[in-house]
């Protein structure tokens, strides 16, 4: 099956391309990492500007989604850039809180909605289906945390942990807090929130790895062996044909979910699953690709290439394991 983009689609892609190419991700990424987060806050202002978390909040509070088609580009943009923060968690957060509205808890989202769509506030999620962290609660605003039946506001954050990709911030949050809402409906929108979480994701590494091939194909033009360009060689070119092979069988999977979330189809949670597991399969097989054609330059953290491949790993077990999504496209 064919996925095209409208033209309206197609616009909005090519928008946050431009704007996230002129915005100098690397030295905001290398900030936020170091926990100063001017640069990273500025770049979430102008995609708050261009629309971006608006796309998971409903009209009702000052959104136009949720838009899961529109979405994908954002995330998948998102990706190639490698912007910082918790971009994912707080598009989960806008879709809980639009779930729990639906089932009666219209407080939250009241008060929280409008705030996220236009980027007033920072926010991140912690939930089980996602690990007992937050990420970058020691940056956000506001910490949503889902413990059983209960969805609370931490009283603060604890340590940052120590993470595969030094830009995404591990925090453990803290107990108590705020009680916003309880009940099974938490149990029902946390799961529905997870599942919006992988899909996120999923974008994600799809663009972390088309961002990992293109500077791999722009390397292997430029560094020579035997005073020819790498790129020329057949088993160079095999490599990274296999690698961008495996992230355009990805590209129909993710979309496939989009349409299948904007139906509210009953198997959307498989979809999503299959299209996490085969984007970030692709992004971790793509990180390899390019760590091994960049040769020992590819090692060091000083390299850009770094900000890259360290989030192609840490995506692949973020909000559902490769055998977690493999077990839900077999479960159906």
């Amino acid at each position: 099956m064919r996925f095209l983009l409208d033209d309206e689609q197609t616009a909005f892609d090519r928008s946050l391309d431009r704007m996230l190419a002129a915005a100098g991700t690397p030295a905001a990424v290398r900030a936020w990492s170091a926990g100063d987060q001017a640069a990273g806050r500025a770049l979430w202002a102008r995609l708050a500007g261009a629309g971006v978390f608006a796309l998971a909040v409903p009209e009702a509070y000052d959104g136009p989604g949720p838009l899961p088609v529109e979405l994908a580009v954002a995330f998948v943009q998102l990706g190639r850039y490698a912007v910082p923060g918790p971009v994912v968690e707080t598009a989960a957060v806008a879709v809980l809180l639009d779930r729990l509205a639906g089932g009666g808890e219209g407080a939250p989202a009241k008060e929280w909605l409008p705030r996220i769509a236009s980027g007033q506030v920072v926010t991140t999620y912690c939930a089980a289906a996602g690990g007992p962290y937050a990420l970058d609660a020691d940056a956000a605003d506001a910490v949503f945390a889902v413990q059983g039946e209960e969805l609370r506001l931490p009283t603060g954050p604890g340590s940052v942990q120590r993470s595969l990709d030094p830009a995404r911030r591990l925090v453990r949050p803290r107990g108590g807090g705020e009680l916003l809402a309880s009940g099974p409906a938490v149990r029902e929108a946390a799961a529905h929130a997870a599942d919006w979480a992988a899909f996120a994701t999923a974008g994600q590494a799809l663009g972390t790895g088309l961002a990992l091939v293109e500077k791999t194909v722009a390397y292997a033009k430029q560094r020579t062996q035997f005073g020819v360009p790498i790129g020329s060689f057949q088993a160079v070119k095999h490599q990274l044909a296999d690698a961008l092979l495996g992230l355009e069988f990805a590209r129909p999977l993710l979309y496939g979910a989009a349409v299948a979330l904007a139906a509210r189809a009953p198997g959307a949670g498989a979809d999503v699953a299959a299209a996490k597991v085969a984007a970030c399969e692709a992004a971790y097989a793509a990180a390899r690709t390019a760590l091994q054609l960049h040769g020992a330059i590819g090692y060091t953290a000083e390299h850009d290439l770094s900000l890259w491949i360290r989030k192609a790993r840490a995506l692949r077990s973020a909000w559902g394991s490769p055998s977690h999504c493999r077990g839900r496209v077999l479960a159906g």
